[in-house]
């Protein structure tokens, strides 16, 4: 048996996120079935993060155990062959045998995309959340940088998921002002609740807003409850950017 790392990529706008579902397509079960072909049997993908539907990733990590001898080049040559074009695997990596896609990690990046303009280009529209008002970055800033640190996140988790802790590490958070018009909210951290970041991203718009303090932030980590945090951004700005093992 050999322990596969497979770093991907790709367009989450037409699937049902990264998890094998029921119904519709998932980027699990695409790789799992073209895995199969080489494979001769079934087998099972495990991924870093479980991006939801119309979430994005530009360095998802997957491992998996097959006993198949193709080299790694031939692999990736192969598996994206089948997949479709929104689909890329980017590498494909020998691993020690004990590696995991998601409990080896130590720490994950997002990135949340939004343009901040009368006006967006319809190109984007897949991947960015569109705010024409006036946003105040600086409030912004303020806010996100108050979440560096182990804190209690249960305000900024799904109402009803059922969690062993909702105690998170978060590493670094900030807003980066790409460009006059555009704006990303970039945050890593060792581990993150279902839904966290795009509700850290609700809620720290509607600070840019001017529709609550930055230092509510403070408050909402000192126990608060989900129904008092921001409103949960839409998936589509929101991007896996890469996931750390070392």
């Amino acid at each position: 048996m050999r322990t596969l790392k497979l770093t991907l990529a790709y367009d989450g706008t037409r699937f049902v996120g990264w998890q094998r579902q029921a119904e519709g397509e998932s980027i699990q079960g695409l790789l799992e079935d073209a895995l199969a072909r080489f494979e001769g049997s079934p087998v099972t993908v495990h991924g870093a993060g479980r991006t939801d539907a119309g979430v994005h990733a530009l360095g998802q990590v997957a491992s998996v155990r097959v006993t198949c001898s193709h080299d790694v080049a031939t692999l990736t040559r192969a598996l994206n062959a089948r997949l479709p074009e929104d689909v890329r695997v980017l590498s494909v990596e020998e691993a020690p045998p004990d590696f995991h896609a998601r409990f080896s990690a130590k720490s994950k990046s997002y990135r949340y995309m939004i343009r901040n303009a009368s006006i967006a280009l319809p190109f984007e529209r897949a991947y960015v959340w569109h705010l024409p008002e006036p946003l105040n970055v600086d409030a912004m800033q303020r806010a996100a940088a108050l979440l560096v640190g182990t804190h209690d996140f249960a305000a900024f988790q799904s109402a009803g998921t059922e969690t062993p802790g909702s105690v998170r590490t978060i590493l670094r958070s900030g807003i980066l002002q790409c460009e006059p018009s555009s704006l990303s909210y970039q945050v890593t951290g060792e581990g993150f609740l279902r839904h966290m970041v795009r509700a850290l991203t609700g809620t720290i718009v509607e600070i840019g807003r001017g529709w609550r303090e930055p230092d509510s932030i403070t408050s909402l980590l000192a126990g608060g409850r989900r129904s008092d945090a921001g409103a949960t951004a839409p998936p589509h700005g929101l991007f896996l950017v890469s996931v750390d093992y070392h």
